[in-house]
């Protein structure tokens, strides 16, 4: 157990940061398998706006990383072009 008062404090920091990370990866995670698991052209550009954007916001705060968001973002791309030209 912690001893010192900003110890204590430190361990619930983090411990609601890693709840509200978990939070938004699991939301991230949810939106990234519900975009690729869609064929609809509408939907998939709609989602595909928002879904960016999140990875985007994600990566500035640091709950993933900025390559990941790349990566990700590469991948849904690819995935959106390939519905809108079949």
């Amino acid at each position: 157990m912690a001893n010192h008062k900003s110890a204590i404090k430190r361990i619930r920091q983090s411990e609601a940061r890693r709840l509200r990370n978990r939070y938004y990866s699991k939301t991230m995670r949810n939106a990234v398998r519900k975009l690729r698991n869609n064929e609809d052209k509408a939907a998939v550009n709609e989602d595909l706006k928002k879904v960016t954007a999140m990875l985007d916001k994600l990566a500035g705060k640091g709950v993933i990383s900025k390559n990941k968001a790349a990566n990700l973002k590469s991948k849904l791309a690819k995935h959106a072009n390939k519905v809108n030209a079949a």
